[in-house]
């Protein structure tokens, strides 16, 4: 396990980069790029996008293909240094070797009802770790942390060691939980066409949202 970090707070609007997964295969939906699948009339990534802008000093989307669409939608676009669909280390893995700021907030690029303060929640409850990750208060999401970029070496080892499992390279490090037990549905990702009709449901009633998150 890894030192902790210094505990400060943390302005997660110069402290904090924005990393949006969205270079995955999407197997799970005939290989189609949920990241510019439309819900409500907007890109499943802009949903995203619109939960960190402002709040964080820059977004980033990682991505692997589709560059030119994914570019209107971000700051900057990372593309993973091997070719191929590595899995979601080796997107973290290049967004913190390009990231500018000393902390990264890495979200999935499937998940457009993220909570409206999970920058400022996430920093909130970093403390004196490396890394804090989502937690529902049922379901661990290890693809919702605030990490150090300090980390990149190190994953950079572990992807080069064979290491593509998220929870496994958490297990190395000290992180540390944070608690959204009080708005559980905000987690809800997409991977089937049904999944995709209830989420857009959900984005026309923004009370029931406010009504979770409040």
């Amino acid at each position: 396990m890894t030192d902790r970090s210094e505990a400060r707070a943390l302005n997660p609007s110069t402290d904090v980069t924005g990393l949006i997964l969205a270079g995955g295969q999407g197997s799970r939906m005939g290989g189609c790029d949920k990241g510019l699948e439309r819900l409500d009339g907007i890109e499943l990534v802009g949903h995203v996008r619109a939960r960190l802008e402002g709040r964080v000093a820059e977004v980033l989307i990682s991505a692997n293909r589709h560059l030119k669409s994914y570019r209107r939608l971000a700051d900057r676009v990372v593309v993973d240094g091997e070719q191929g669909f590595q899995g979601p280390l080796m997107g973290i893995c290049s967004g913190l070797g390009v990231a500018t700021t000393p902390w990264v907030l890495v979200v999935p690029c499937d998940t457009p009802l993220l909570p409206h303060d999970l920058v400022a929640r996430m920093a909130a409850g970093i403390g004196g770790h490396r890394i804090a990750v989502a937690h529902d208060g049922e379901r661990l999401h290890p693809v919702i942390m605030l990490l150090e970029r300090r980390l990149a070496s190190d994953l950079q080892a572990a992807l080069a060691a064979g290491e593509r499992k998220v929870g496994r390279w958490l297990e190395r490090h000290d992180w540390t939980r944070v608690d959204f037990s009080d708005c559980p549905g905000a987690f809800s990702n997409l991977n089937t066409e049904e999944d995709k009709r209830r989420l857009e449901a959900r984005l026309q009633r923004p009370d029931l949202e406010r009504k979770e998150e409040g």
